[in-house]
């Protein structure tokens, strides 16, 4: 196969091959985001189908302490939801590891801020 063919042929299956994994369309808390001191819901919604018992999440402290998040419920076919206490100030990150129905193992993080303000009752 000549180099050019190779590239046009790679080219044509890129699209396929990228919209096979499960990306992040929305994420509670959203990227960057600033959120007070105490419970925060977590929820991300994915644009394809996810095995949920095969998926997981996991809050990193600002200290670099790792805590995995008990997904709760039924999010939804396309989710992964959980509920935290997020007591420390500083940076945090949300990782998560899902697996879509196709097979494909996707991970990534969301950052985000906790204040030192406690949410409100």
């Amino acid at each position: 196969m000549s180099g050019s063919l190779a590239l046009v042929t790679l080219a044509a299956l890129a699209p396929a091959a990228a919209g096979a994994h499960a990306i992040v369309v929305r994420a509670q808390p959203a990227m960057n985001a600033t959120v007070p001191q105490g419970d925060l819901d977590i929820k991300l919604d994915f644009n394809s189908r996810i095995d949920p018992p095969r998926s997981r999440l996991s809050l990193m402290g600002p200290d670099g302490s790792q805590t995995p998040v008990v997904p709760i419920g039924d999010a939804g076919p396309n989710a992964l939801a959980g509920r935290a206490s997020v007591t420390v100030a500083g940076h945090w990150k949300l990782r998560w590891q899902v697996l879509s129905l196709d097979g494909h193992v996707t991970r990534g993080e969301v950052s985000f801020t906790v204040s030192n303000k406690p949410s409100a009752p």
